[in-house]
């Protein structure tokens, strides 16, 4: 089996301060467990969110490096940061998005930390089934960047059997010819019947972020298929506490958030990321996530 060959990387300077971009960007945890991880490190830097319109991403990326600063983009504006930055590092470029940042001598640069956050998930949630992950039927639905950089993660765990569910099936080709990985590509019409052989079904799209949507019924899913949802919510997304409530193994895209977070950090500081304070400031965390 194939294993993720990334090597860490390092950031040349440690921000002067931190901050999330992103739109909506209110409920991101993001800040709850990076100023628990900042405190137990005894870093005085700050972690803020800013709420960003997509035409306002370009001015604010230039505010940061202005200010030596450095931190995290999420939705929508992964794909384009990657455009934005002076330089991605190999693995940004691969993926194709920028979900971690820094300044480099008054110039951002742009990371992808989401790969690892995925492939954290994945283990975790599949260790069983790894050793044959290479015939595993795995169904990915969407094709944005976080899309893309979980694909990044199959591939690298040595899942060849790969469909992509999409609303546009063309950027979804699109997507798995830039990546040079090759998969089936159908229609999000289709979803329910493209999941039915699946052993690994992951959603890589909003659905279920700000509603009760699933992004394919859990009636159509194996007895013994796993699900994975990018979304985390309170209380699990609708559609994973539904799954478990339907006896299959499934998680939420909160440790997916912590690993990616934990990357980014070690990035950025060249320290070990406390991941046990992370996940204790999530523990202890309201439950709207308004931190």
């Amino acid at each position: 089996m194939e294993r993720p060959v990334t090597q860490p990387v390092r950031a040349a300077q440690r921000p002067a301060r931190l901050v999330i971009l992103g739109q909506p960007v209110a409920h991101s945890l993001s800040p709850v467990f990076q100023r628990a991880a900042l405190r137990v490190a005894g870093l005085s830097i700050s972690y803020d969110r800013e709420d960003i319109a997509p035409d306002q991403l370009a001015e604010a990326l230039t505010r940061i490096a202005a200010e030596g600063g450095g931190g995290n983009i999420t939705i929508p504006h992964k794909e384009a940061a990657a455009s934005l930055v002076a330089r991605c590092t190999p693995l940004a470029r691969r993926v194709g998005a920028v979900n971690a940042f820094w300044t480099e001598h008054g110039a951002l640069v742009g990371h992808n930390t989401d790969v690892a956050g995925a492939v954290a998930t994945i283990e975790a949630l599949c260790s069983r089934d790894l050793v044959n992950a290479r015939n595993m039927p795995v169904v990915l639905i969407g094709a944005g960047g976080a899309a893309a950089a979980t694909l990044v993660a199959l591939h690298d765990l040595g899942y060849r059997h790969i469909t992509i569910v999409a609303r546009n099936p063309a950027r979804a080709q699109a997507l798995s010819a830039r990546l040079a990985i090759d998969t089936q590509v159908v229609s999000i019409d289709t979803a329910e019947e493209a999941v039915g052989e699946a052993a690994l079904v992951i959603n890589a799209t909003p659905v279920g972020l700000r509603d009760d949507a699933f992004p394919v019924a859990v009636r159509a899913l194996p007895a013994r298929c796993a699900a994975f949802d990018l979304v985390y919510r309170p209380g699990l997304t609708p559609w994973i506490a539904a799954c478990r409530r339907a006896g299959l193994r499934a998680e939420d895209g909160l440790r997916m958030l912590v690993e990616q977070g934990a990357a980014a950090f070690e990035t950025w500081f060249d320290i070990p990321a406390p991941r046990a304070a992370m996940w204790e400031a999530l523990n202890a965390a309201p439950p709207t996530y308004d931190a």
